[in-house]
């Protein structure tokens, strides 16, 4: 969920990140798009802790490896694969639209390594903005339209929640919750279980082993309901495997899915 344009390390869904301006794009228009093929192949989305309690109706919720993990809705099994959407992009059924997928494509990043402002960024590849004659303005002569407000302060109160999301993931690292997460999944297309590895979720028996007063200030500070979302949303895995299943994509059983 790092929001600095790096050409070579650009966030997940963006393609490109340019800074939007009254004197470039004075004409842009911003338009409803009829599905998110941008969204089409991609099988995790970062997703803020304060979109759990919602996002674990649909999703499973897992973290990314590594030393530096972050929560991730997750919509397919393996790359490539999400089972929410159907050939135009659209959802197949009402679900929870993380607020990384609504916030595309705009974002707030640092132009410069040194800088700590934050500057409103687009992807142009995106075909949603260009100078088009339907849609909403982005400016209003040299300054902001009304959208564009908007649109600044959606990105301003995704990056609280980002810093929010950091806060929880301090917490699950000081008192070591997070293990190595590894699921076997039976299902008649397959003649061995499916074993989905390379993601790290709640250790619940270390959970069970904090002490009564670690307990009582994770369950005041919020981090205690988070760890329970993601708990349960992991019964939504085995639904997430026979659906691909069912569209026949059942991932590769010689090699592991994992998420990067």
């Amino acid at each position: 969920m790092a929001s600095a344009p790096q050409a070579t390390n650009l966030p997940v869904l963006f393609n490109d990140l340019v800074p939007l301006n009254s004197q470039d794009h004075a004409k842009f228009r911003s338009r409803t798009l009829e599905g998110a093929h941008f969204l089409k192949n991609q099988h995790a989305i970062p997703l803020t802790a304060e979109e759990f309690s919602q996002a674990q109706r649909h999703y499973p919720i897992i973290f990314s490896a590594g030393p530096d993990p972050v929560p991730l809705a997750l919509m397919g099994m393996n790359e490539g694969v999400n089972v929410f959407l159907d050939d135009d992009g659209k959802y197949r059924k009402p679900a929870y639209v993380p607020a990384y997928v609504r916030r595309y494509p705009f974002m707030l990043a640092r132009l410069r390594p040194d800088s700590q402002e934050l500057s409103l960024c687009f992807d142009p590849t995106c075909e949603a903005l260009g100078e088009f004659e339907e849609g909403e303005a982005l400016f209003d002569g040299d300054q902001p339209s009304q959208t564009t407000k908007n649109i600044l302060q959606f990105c301003e109160d995704f990056e609280r929640a980002v810093q929010g999301t950091a806060f929880f993931m301090e917490e699950l690292k000081k008192h070591d919750l997070l293990m190595d997460g590894e699921l076997k999944i039976e299902h008649p297309t397959l003649a061995q279980p499916f074993v989905y590895q390379g993601f790290q979720m709640v250790n619940e028996e270390k959970l069970r082993e904090l002490r009564g007063d670690e307990l009582r200030k994770m369950n005041q500070n919020g981090a205690l309901p988070l760890i329970y979302a993601h708990l349960f949303s992991l019964q939504n895995m085995r639904d997430l495997f026979a659906q691909q299943a069912a569209d026949g994509k059942v991932p590769n059983l010689q090699v592991p899915a994992a998420v990067n």
